[in-house]
């Protein structure tokens, strides 16, 4: 198994351009309104709020190292119309606030302003940036020799602004001194060499090829697209994107990789766990504590380290619900002898998982994802199931779909883990907040109703 590659920063852009517009809302909403009878609290928070879902919808954050200027002035036009229309629909909802046409007027001008400021000095900045440092960069290789591939590589070299360093084309149809080797020398020349970007000319590669390049780009994090030099490529998986006037296919990345959606998501995360905390864990943790002491000796949480996240280990908490021992890789079988009295009762329950939700609140997991493994499981089936890897794309979840479908337990077949695994990358490539929300349901019906396999 390859451990995904360390991202380059660039991935903090979008978060930073977002959180600087929420400041700048933020800013001029405690400027500019001091109307006595307005909550600037419940306005601020239903400001912020309104700017991210239009944002959400909008992609307004989608700026990209090749987009046009013309299409951020888009962006930003569609995206401050629908906020203003959001900050004067908060009045004629509200019982106390007066509507001031001109404050609004004001308001919407300064923040509109700013907000443009700052997303066309960060894009310029960064082709700045890119220009005269040489940072900021991807490795990018070509599959094939056609005239698309050779125009591609042109423009590589002449919108240097762009932050791409081509390395070489690989094809096995043709033969030129540029190519520096077949289709079977790119995956260890992608590793060896830190590719970040596989484009790949159609015509050059069988069904075959293109599926082993796919699950390889797939397994190791890398970017595959695709050069249409065929007017026969029709896929809902594919998008087209255009550098300068040179049009890209590539595969569509999952919802879950928008820095909106992860925002979202982990707001989401917080609001609830602190709930769950407060709400529950608050008096439960010492009820369990005294009844886990009485009957059994040793620490009231179960710590273990699981792979999250790219794989990087996290400690999973849980309140202890067996004896103490030194097996804690090996999975829990049904009347397992390693179970308390209690143990059975807070497993049928599900309690013994709510500890979780502090490594919700502390960023290691999320309310709803694929469930954590065991670092034996992962080691046993990452090399044996398909996409078995993608589950590390996303934080582990308390609860998720395989879940509440029935596939949680251990483990006593193969197809036991690969229906497991099959509702995993289901839930991260059509993932929504409904899905989540259906879960979370589900998972409380499950609880009272009580489970087979929850033991």
């Amino acid at each position: 198994m390859i451990k995904p590659p360390i991202t380059r920063y660039s991935k903090y852009l979008r978060p930073i351009s977002a959180v600087t517009d929420l400041i700048v809302i933020a800013f001029f909403v405690i400027l500019l309104f001091d109307d006595s009878n307005l909550n600037k609290g419940y306005f601020l928070l239903y400001q912020l709020t309104g700017w991210l879902i239009i944002a959400l919808l909008t992609k307004f954050y989608d700026v990209y190292r090749f987009t046009k200027p013309i299409a951020i002035v888009s962006k930003i036009t569609k995206q401050s119309l629908l906020f203003f229309l959001v900050v004067i629909a908060f009045f004629p909802i509200s019982n106390s606030a007066i509507f001031k046409g001109n404050i609004t007027i004001l308001f919407f001008v300064l923040t509109t302003s700013f907000v443009t400021l700052f997303k066309f000095l960060l894009f310029y900045y960064l082709k700045k940036y890119r220009i005269h440092t040489g940072s900021n960069y991807r490795n990018v290789i070509i599959i094939g020799y056609t005239e698309e591939a050779l125009r591609l590589k042109a423009l590589f070299e002449n919108k240097i602004e762009f932050g791409y360093r081509f390395s070489g084309y690989f094809s096995d149809k043709k033969d030129a001194d540029a190519i520096i080797g077949k289709v079977t020398d790119i995956k260890k020349f992608v590793i060896e060499n830190e590719v970040n970007e596989i484009y790949c000319s159609l015509k050059e590669l069988s069904n075959e090829q293109l599926k082993g390049l796919i699950e390889f780009a797939d397994e190791n994090h890398k970017n595959i697209k695709f050069i249409p030099d065929s007017k026969e490529i029709f896929s809902k998986n594919l998008k087209i994107d255009y550098y300068d006037f040179f049009p890209v296919l590539s595969l569509k990345q999952t919802r879950l990789d928008e820095p909106i959606i992860k925002l979202l998501k982990r707001i989401f995360d917080i609001v609830f766990s602190l709930i769950v905390i407060i709400g529950l864990l608050s008096w439960l943790v010492p009820l369990l504590a005294i009844l886990i002491k009485l009957e059994s000796k040793g620490p009231v949480f179960f710590k273990q380290g699981r792979p999250g996240i790219n794989e990087n280990e996290f400690n999973c908490y849980k309140f202890r619900s067996m004896k103490t021992n030194n097996d804690s890789e090996i999975e829990t079988i049904k009347n397992d002898p390693r179970v308390t009295k209690l143990g059975r009762i807070m497993r049928k329950t599900s309690l013994d998982e709510t500890p979780q939700f502090l490594n919700v609140l502390i960023g290691d997991m999320s309310v709803v994802g694929p469930r954590p493994h065991l670092w034996s499981q992962n080691k046993i089936y990452g090399n044996k199931i398909k996409k078995y890897m993608n589950r590390h794309y996303v934080k582990p979840g308390i609860t998720g779909l395989a879940q509440v479908s029935g596939f949680r337990g251990s483990i006593e077949k193969d197809i036991d883990m690969i229906n497991r695994i099959k509702l995993d990358v289901f839930y991260i490539e059509n993932w929504s907040f409904l899905l989540d929300l259906k879960i979370i349901f589900q998972t409380v019906v499950n609880i009272c109703k009580g489970e087979e396999k929850a033991f």
